[in-house]
């Protein structure tokens, strides 16, 4: 059988959980990974960035 709930969050968030990941710049992406850049900051990578050194997080967030 179809699992019919797959995903279903994602349809309450705003442009589907997609945009564009401020680490590699790709477009039209879900960023649904947090990442933390800085004392208080949190900003949302994509798949492939979640797992990118901390300096590189840092740079694309402006910290």
């Amino acid at each position: 059988m179809s699992k019919s709930k797959r995903g279903k969050a994602l349809w309450t968030l705003p442009s589907r959980g997609r945009g564009t990941c401020p680490v590699c710049r790709s477009t039209r992406i879900k960023l649904l990974y947090s990442r933390k850049s800085g004392p208080e900051q949190v900003v949302k990578v994509c798949k492939r960035c979640f797992n990118a050194p901390q300096e590189k997080i840092d740079a694309a967030s402006g910290v």
